[in-house]
Protein backbone atom coordinates (compact mmCIF):
# COMPACT_ATOMS: atom_id res chain seq x y z
CA UNK A 1 0.00 0.00 0.00
CA UNK A 2 1.31 3.45 -0.89
CA UNK A 3 1.82 6.10 1.78
CA UNK A 4 -1.08 8.11 0.34
CA UNK A 5 -3.36 5.08 0.42
CA UNK A 6 -2.29 4.30 3.97
CA UNK A 7 -2.99 7.86 5.09
CA UNK A 8 -6.35 7.81 3.34
CA UNK A 9 -7.25 4.57 5.08
CA UNK A 10 -6.30 5.97 8.48
CA UNK A 11 -8.23 9.19 7.90
CA UNK A 12 -11.24 7.28 6.65
CA UNK A 13 -11.19 4.99 9.65
CA UNK A 14 -10.96 7.91 12.05
CA UNK A 15 -13.77 9.82 10.39
CA UNK A 16 -16.06 6.79 10.48
CA UNK A 17 -15.48 6.05 14.18
CA UNK A 18 -18.65 6.20 16.30
CA UNK A 19 -19.11 8.98 18.83
CA UNK A 20 -19.23 6.44 21.63
CA UNK A 21 -17.41 3.19 22.20
CA UNK A 22 -19.45 0.02 21.95
CA UNK A 23 -19.41 -2.54 24.73
CA UNK A 24 -17.11 -5.48 23.88
CA UNK A 25 -17.98 -8.84 22.37
CA UNK A 26 -21.43 -8.05 20.97
CA UNK A 27 -22.40 -11.19 19.02
CA UNK A 28 -23.34 -10.96 15.37
CA UNK A 29 -27.00 -11.40 14.49
CA UNK A 30 -26.26 -14.92 13.25
CA UNK A 31 -24.47 -15.86 16.47
CA UNK A 32 -27.19 -14.21 18.55
CA UNK A 33 -29.85 -16.32 16.84
CA UNK A 34 -27.90 -19.49 17.66
CA UNK A 35 -27.32 -18.38 21.25
CA UNK A 36 -30.99 -17.50 21.68
CA UNK A 37 -32.03 -20.93 20.46
CA UNK A 38 -29.70 -22.50 23.03
CA UNK A 39 -31.11 -20.59 26.00
CA UNK A 40 -33.47 -22.37 28.39
CA UNK A 41 -37.04 -21.09 28.50
CA UNK A 42 -38.43 -21.17 32.03
CA UNK A 43 -41.02 -19.50 34.22
CA UNK A 44 -39.66 -16.31 35.72
CA UNK A 45 -38.24 -16.85 39.17
CA UNK A 46 -39.22 -15.12 42.40
CA UNK A 47 -37.85 -11.83 43.72
CA UNK A 48 -37.75 -13.41 47.17
CA UNK A 49 -34.50 -12.51 48.91
CA UNK A 50 -33.40 -10.05 46.22
CA UNK A 51 -31.34 -6.98 47.06
CA UNK A 52 -28.97 -4.94 44.89
CA UNK A 53 -26.53 -5.39 47.76
CA UNK A 54 -26.21 -9.03 46.71
CA UNK A 55 -24.50 -7.74 43.53
CA UNK A 56 -21.46 -5.82 44.76
CA UNK A 57 -21.08 -3.32 41.93
CA UNK A 58 -18.77 -0.45 41.03
CA UNK A 59 -15.76 -2.18 42.46
CA UNK A 60 -12.21 -0.88 41.96
CA UNK A 61 -10.91 -1.79 38.51
CA UNK A 62 -7.56 -0.04 38.27
CA UNK A 63 -5.86 2.45 40.57
CA UNK A 64 -8.61 4.74 41.90
CA UNK A 65 -11.01 3.95 39.02
CA UNK A 66 -14.13 1.93 39.71
CA UNK A 67 -16.38 0.17 37.21
CA UNK A 68 -18.64 3.19 36.60
CA UNK A 69 -15.69 5.49 35.97
CA UNK A 70 -14.08 2.93 33.68
CA UNK A 71 -17.22 2.69 31.52
CA UNK A 72 -17.64 6.48 31.46
CA UNK A 73 -14.13 6.83 30.08
CA UNK A 74 -14.60 3.95 27.62
CA UNK A 75 -17.95 5.14 26.26
CA UNK A 76 -17.30 8.89 26.25
CA UNK A 77 -15.49 11.24 23.89
CA UNK A 78 -12.64 13.49 25.04
CA UNK A 79 -13.13 12.44 28.64
CA UNK A 80 -10.92 14.20 31.19
CA UNK A 81 -10.64 12.71 34.66
CA UNK A 82 -9.40 14.01 37.99
CA UNK A 83 -6.67 12.40 40.06
CA UNK A 84 -9.49 10.50 41.79
CA UNK A 85 -10.68 9.19 38.37
CA UNK A 86 -13.88 11.28 38.39
CA UNK A 87 -14.91 12.45 34.90
CA UNK A 88 -14.61 16.25 34.95
CA UNK A 89 -15.42 16.87 31.29
CA UNK A 90 -16.25 15.07 28.06
CA UNK A 91 -19.34 14.07 26.14
CA UNK A 92 -21.46 10.94 26.18
CA UNK A 93 -23.76 9.77 23.41
CA UNK A 94 -26.62 7.58 24.62
CA UNK A 95 -27.46 5.07 21.88
CA UNK A 96 -30.77 4.17 23.55
CA UNK A 97 -32.33 7.59 22.85
CA UNK A 98 -29.81 9.49 20.71
CA UNK A 99 -29.10 12.17 23.34
CA UNK A 100 -25.63 13.61 23.99
CA UNK A 101 -24.59 14.80 27.45
CA UNK A 102 -21.65 16.89 28.64
CA UNK A 103 -22.02 16.16 32.36
CA UNK A 104 -21.24 12.72 33.75
CA UNK A 105 -24.00 13.25 36.31
CA UNK A 106 -26.56 13.01 33.47
CA UNK A 107 -25.29 9.55 32.54
CA UNK A 108 -26.05 6.19 34.15
CA UNK A 109 -24.20 2.95 33.56
CA UNK A 110 -26.90 0.51 32.53
CA UNK A 111 -26.71 -3.16 33.34
CA UNK A 112 -28.06 -4.39 29.99
CA UNK A 113 -29.48 -7.44 31.73
CA UNK A 114 -30.68 -5.82 34.98
CA UNK A 115 -29.54 -7.23 38.28
CA UNK A 116 -33.11 -8.06 39.36
CA UNK A 117 -33.77 -9.75 36.01
CA UNK A 118 -30.63 -11.83 36.46
CA UNK A 119 -31.80 -12.78 39.96
CA UNK A 120 -35.11 -14.03 38.57
CA UNK A 121 -33.28 -15.89 35.78
CA UNK A 122 -30.85 -17.93 37.87
CA UNK A 123 -28.47 -15.55 39.66
CA UNK A 124 -30.31 -16.16 42.93
CA UNK A 125 -28.36 -19.42 43.17
CA UNK A 126 -24.96 -17.91 42.36
CA UNK A 127 -22.19 -17.25 44.85
CA UNK A 128 -21.47 -13.68 45.98
CA UNK A 129 -18.30 -13.74 43.86
CA UNK A 130 -20.24 -14.73 40.74
CA UNK A 131 -22.77 -11.96 41.28
CA UNK A 132 -19.97 -9.44 41.73
CA UNK A 133 -18.36 -10.51 38.45
CA UNK A 134 -21.70 -10.20 36.67
CA UNK A 135 -22.40 -6.73 38.07
CA UNK A 136 -18.98 -5.46 36.98
CA UNK A 137 -18.60 -7.42 33.73
CA UNK A 138 -16.43 -5.36 31.38
CA UNK A 139 -15.63 -8.29 29.09
CA UNK A 140 -19.13 -8.72 27.68
CA UNK A 141 -21.79 -6.25 26.45
CA UNK A 142 -23.34 -5.94 29.91
CA UNK A 143 -22.45 -2.32 30.80
CA UNK A 144 -23.14 0.80 28.74
CA UNK A 145 -23.32 4.55 29.41
CA UNK A 146 -26.80 5.94 28.69
CA UNK A 147 -29.12 8.80 29.63
CA UNK A 148 -29.89 8.51 33.34
CA UNK A 149 -33.69 8.84 33.19
CA UNK A 150 -33.87 6.38 30.28
CA UNK A 151 -32.03 3.82 32.37
CA UNK A 152 -34.34 4.53 35.29
CA UNK A 153 -37.46 4.12 33.12
CA UNK A 154 -36.12 0.78 31.89
CA UNK A 155 -35.75 -0.45 35.47
CA UNK A 156 -35.61 -4.25 35.57
CA UNK A 157 -37.71 -4.87 32.45
CA UNK A 158 -36.81 -7.42 29.78
CA UNK A 159 -37.18 -6.87 26.00
CA UNK A 160 -40.79 -8.04 26.01
CA UNK A 161 -41.78 -4.82 27.81
CA UNK A 162 -38.88 -2.41 27.16
CA UNK A 163 -36.60 -1.69 24.22
CA UNK A 164 -34.63 1.44 23.25
CA UNK A 165 -36.80 4.22 21.82
CA UNK A 166 -34.17 4.66 19.10
CA UNK A 167 -35.18 1.83 16.77
CA UNK A 168 -31.80 1.89 14.99
CA UNK A 169 -30.25 0.44 18.16
CA UNK A 170 -32.76 -2.31 18.83
CA UNK A 171 -30.84 -4.95 16.87
CA UNK A 172 -27.68 -4.18 18.83
CA UNK A 173 -29.57 -4.16 22.12
CA UNK A 174 -31.12 -7.57 21.43
CA UNK A 175 -27.72 -9.00 20.48
CA UNK A 176 -26.17 -7.61 23.67
CA UNK A 177 -28.98 -9.00 25.83
CA UNK A 178 -28.72 -12.45 24.26
CA UNK A 179 -24.93 -12.49 24.47
CA UNK A 180 -24.99 -11.71 28.18
CA UNK A 181 -27.70 -14.22 29.02
CA UNK A 182 -25.94 -16.92 26.99
CA UNK A 183 -22.53 -16.39 28.59
CA UNK A 184 -23.96 -16.32 32.11
CA UNK A 185 -26.30 -19.27 31.42
CA UNK A 186 -29.42 -17.37 32.49
CA UNK A 187 -32.92 -18.52 31.59
CA UNK A 188 -35.56 -16.49 29.76
CA UNK A 189 -39.33 -16.41 29.58
CA UNK A 190 -41.25 -17.34 26.45
CA UNK A 191 -42.50 -13.75 25.98
CA UNK A 192 -38.93 -12.50 26.28
CA UNK A 193 -37.71 -15.03 23.70
CA UNK A 194 -40.52 -14.15 21.29
CA UNK A 195 -39.72 -10.43 21.61
CA UNK A 196 -36.04 -11.06 20.92
CA UNK A 197 -36.84 -13.24 17.89
CA UNK A 198 -39.10 -10.50 16.54
CA UNK A 199 -36.44 -7.84 17.12
CA UNK A 200 -33.77 -9.86 15.34
CA UNK A 201 -36.11 -10.49 12.41
CA UNK A 202 -37.30 -6.89 12.19
CA UNK A 203 -34.23 -4.79 12.96
CA UNK A 204 -31.24 -6.99 12.14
Amino acid sequence: MSLLAALTAVIGTTAAAPAAAAPPNIPSATTARSQLAALTVATQGSMSGYSRDHFNHWITISGSCNTRETVLERDGSNVVTSSACAATSGSWYSPYDGATWSAASDVDIDHVVPLAEAWRSGANSWTAAERQRFANDLSRPQLIAVTDNVNQSKGDQDPSTWQPSRTAYRCTYARMWIGVKHYWDLTLQQAEKTALETTLATYC
